[in-house]
């Protein structure tokens, strides 16, 4: 007599097909189901995003660690190669820790504007939920007793989501494609602080969009740090070597202080999307 079988896991709680090559498209329908659901269950329809470094300090910290060299530096009888450049190091991780700063007091200033709103989910405050810029997003709207989001991404170097995030809102990529999807689909305006290669991807993958029109809604693009990206990015260079026409600046505008991008995103956003 046969015996009896066992029955079988249904194929969307085998843990060893969902993780296998073959649910690659589960997965990624996943990442765009998950967190649809969770946008609606929280009213967030529109962002603004911040994009930066994730190595900048806060001022407070930077500066401290600077004094802390410096002391070493006192007492060593022959300073070492490795010291002098942890000193200098040091000097510039204070220099760009007016970024932190900066990110902070804007995100609180446009929290603080869009919760006076009739809804107050709009233009809710969107990083890519890890130290550095994105957590200083996060914390401005955290002080002005908003909602944040955060967005972040499985890497090797593993990126921890930062405390300022609205815990509902506290998301986790895997795929980098997705992620720039949802950083991009409720975005009504973008501020690029100073970062490296992820930042400028970012940025560039964004006017790429606008540039091409794949991007058909108002999308207000800030670039803050006119002395810092003028030195890594040349446009007036671009447009000299024909590659981009003078009309593309037209795509962003640089600004240097936390005010005055405050009154420039407002008015845009304002104008673009009357608020009800």
């Amino acid at each position: 007599m046969r015996s009896k079988l066992l029955k079988p896991v249904k194929a969307y709680k085998n843990m060893e097909f969902l993780n296998s090559p073959d649910a690659r498209l589960v997965r990624i329908m996943a990442e765009i189901l998950e967190p649809q659901r969770r946008f609606r269950h929280n009213g967030v329809k529109d962002t603004i995003v911040f994009f930066g470094s994730a190595r900048v300090k806060p001022g407070s910290q930077a500066r401290s660690n600077l004094k802390t060299i410096q002391m070493k530096l006192s007492k060593a009888k022959r300073p070492t190669k490795k010291l002098l450049v942890t000193l200098r190091d040091a000097h510039t991780q204070v220099e760009m820790s007016r970024y932190y700063d900066d990110t902070v007091e804007l995100a609180r200033l446009l929290t603080e504007w869009s919760k006076k709103l009739p809804n107050p989910n709009r233009f809710v405050i969107c990083s890519g939920g890890g130290p550095g810029i994105m957590e200083a997003a996060n914390k401005g709207a955290y002080l002005a007793k908003g909602k944040s989001i955060g967005l972040n991404i499985s890497i090797p170097s593993e990126q921890f989501p930062n405390q300022y995030i609205t815990p509902g809102l506290n998301f986790e990529f895997h795929y980098f494609f997705l992620r720039k999807f949802w950083f991009i689909y409720l975005a009504k305006a973008l501020v690029i602080f100073p970062g490296g290669f992820g930042t400028m991807d970012e940025l560039m993958e964004v006017l790429t969009l606008l540039q091409t029109d794949k991007i058909r809604k108002k999308m207000t693009v800030v670039i803050y740090g006119t002395d810092y990206w003028k030195k890594i990015l040349n446009f007036d260079e671009l447009i000299r070597h024909g590659v981009i026409t003078q009309d593309d600046l037209k795509l962003f505008k640089f600004i240097d202080s936390p005010k005055e991008a405050f009154e420039y995103l407002k008015r845009a956003l304002t104008k673009n999307y009357p608020t009800r």
